[in-house]
């Protein structure tokens, strides 16, 4: 009669169990470009801790202006560009990581005004910092 009782217990836990390990929950993202003290963006993508990881940030684009790229001391759009990040990019896709970049920001001094606008910033993303 016990082991009656423990067979519905153990064909929930058995699908708890196949529900866990087929759900995307255990997913985690991380923002990479704004502390000094962090790791290269390949290196953050090798430590196997994520999924996701969220560059930032794109806080200047659109309205006529150049777009502005700021990476804390990563690199320097100004002196030269970030042009090496494509490698450390490349580097974490080719290990499932997907990069993807953070727009905008609390200053407000963004916006696309037109899909012309928005071809020109991505434009400028790629010849600058791909």
């Amino acid at each position: 009669m016990a082991s009656r009782a423990r067979a519905p217990l153990q064909l929930i836990a058995t699908l708890f169990v196949a529900l866990l390990a087929t759900c995307q929950a255990g997913s985690i993202a991380v923002y990479w470009g704004q502390n000094d003290g962090e790791a290269s963006l390949a290196e953050t993508c090798a430590s196997g801790n994520y999924e996701f990881v969220i560059v930032a940030f794109l806080r200047k684009f659109g309205k006529g202006q150049n777009p502005q790229l700021d990476l804390a001391s990563h690199c320097h759009p100004s002196s030269g560009g970030c042009r090496g990040q494509s490698k450390d990019i490349n580097a974490c896709q080719s290990r499932g990581v997907k990069v993807l970049l953070s727009i905008g920001g609390g200053d407000g001094g963004y916006g696309l005004s037109s899909p012309g606008d928005a071809s020109q910033v991505a434009m400028y993303l790629w010849n600058n910092h791909y």
